[in-house]
């Protein structure tokens, strides 16, 4: 069962969300972050989310900018604005009466669900899965395009059959962010889940990001999954094994 949600941006624009009902009684709820240029319906977000409901954990998971369901240009966005929405998706579970205990992260998501974690009242847990150790990572996607960015302030970028418009704005802006400083701020539990063979985020990302963390924290081998968990039976997988590590963190609080 899943319902359809909204809430503002923080640009102002409507982010259009999924919010996946628990099966039986909650043991929890959280928030999911997708992965760059995805969407709340890719198959790391649809399937973990799915999977974790069915384990009695509710996940909202949304459409960031200009992306999917939602409003605005996702030119406008950038790292900075991500994080601030992956915050605003949790203050609208708070809202509702189901306040977010996790946050679960993909790619580019998975740093942004960690930079997050220390703005979200009460949360008990943080997931990432295949991420980067550092958000200027995705500048390998349009690398062919800096320069022109820099120059000219935008342009036009194809990624898988749709143009979107890369700003220079969100190229600063991701160059800027310091993940590394949130990880070892990080006071929370922490999940890392990557796999071996991952040739878009290698593995050396979930090394980095596991070193600079403090315990309690756990690393799980995603072995024979790809970076996007589209092989069958990876993202369900994923999803029970963030359910048995994240229970005893649920029932605490």
């Amino acid at each position: 069962m899943a319902e359809r949600v909204s809430f503002t941006s923080t640009t102002g624009q409507k982010l259009a969300g999924l919010l996946d009902l628990p099966e039986g009684e909650a043991r929890g709820w959280g928030v999911f972050a997708h992965g760059f240029t995805l969407g709340k319906d890719s198959p790391a977000a649809s399937r973990i989310c799915k999977g974790l409901a069915a384990e009695g954990i509710g996940m909202l998971r949304f459409d960031n900018l200009g992306l999917g369901d939602s409003e605005g240009d996702w030119g406008d966005g950038s790292f900075t604005h991500k994080v601030s929405d992956t915050v605003l998706a949790a203050e609208f579970l708070r809202e509702r009466g189901t306040p977010a205990h996790l946050l679960v992260g993909h790619s580019f998501g998975g740093a942004a669900a960690i930079a997050a974690a220390g703005q979200v009242a009460g949360l008990q847990a943080v997931v990432s899965v295949a991420a980067p150790s550092e958000p200027r990572h995705v500048e390998h996607n349009y690398d062919a395009l800096v320069g022109r960015v820099m120059a000219e302030g935008h342009a036009e970028w194809l990624v898988g059959g749709r143009a979107l418009t890369l700003k220079r704005a969100f190229i600063e802006d991701v160059r800027q962010a310091d993940l590394r400083h949130q990880i070892r701020r990080l006071a929370l539990p922490l999940l890392v889940m990557h796999s071996p063979t991952d040739d878009t985020v290698s593995i050396d990302n979930a090394s980095a990001i596991f070193k600079l963390a403090q315990h309690p924290r756990s690393f799980v081998a995603l072995e024979g999954s790809d970076h996007l968990l589209i092989a069958p039976g990876q993202a369900r997988r994923a999803a029970r094994i963030i359910s048995a590590w994240a229970d005893q963190y649920l029932r605490e609080r």
